[in-house]
């Protein structure tokens, strides 16, 4: 098992093109933990943003009555891929990890399977 600061820096290095990652509550839409970013994407704003985006999701779940699990969730702008993938390990609901990365230099099905890898091995 790895710490919230190890698996972070994990994601930003062994990820090609990743440009920051953060471990969010979805509770209180805080970060536990930021790695990269800059100028261009705080990742305290992105954390409380994508929280929001998370609740509705599950909200729209509830709504109709599906009993899945949401795996990852993928924004795709212009220029990068947003990743939000919900943890589900053990003391670990209630919690994502937050990647962004850059379109042009990502492989997303990698970037995907290497963040799963993360999320299994992190202990929050």
């Amino acid at each position: 098992m790895v710490n919230v600061e190890t698996a972070l820096k994990e994601a930003t290095t062994s990820i090609e093109g990743a440009i920051g990652a953060a471990l969010v509550d979805y509770g209180s839409g805080m970060a536990l933990g930021t790695v990269g970013g800059g100028k261009d994407l705080d990742l305290t704003v992105a954390a409380a943003g994508n929280t929001d985006v998370v609740r509705a999701k599950v909200r729209a779940m509830e709504m109709l009555g599906l009993k899945d699990e949401i795996e990852d969730i993928l924004i795709t702008l212009g220029n990068q891929y947003h990743l939000i993938r919900l943890m589900k390990g053990r003391n670990s609901e209630g919690f994502f990890l937050y990647l962004a990365l850059d379109r042009g230099r990502a492989n997303l099905a990698m970037a995907r399977h290497q963040l799963k890898k993360i999320e299994e091995s992190l202990e929050v």
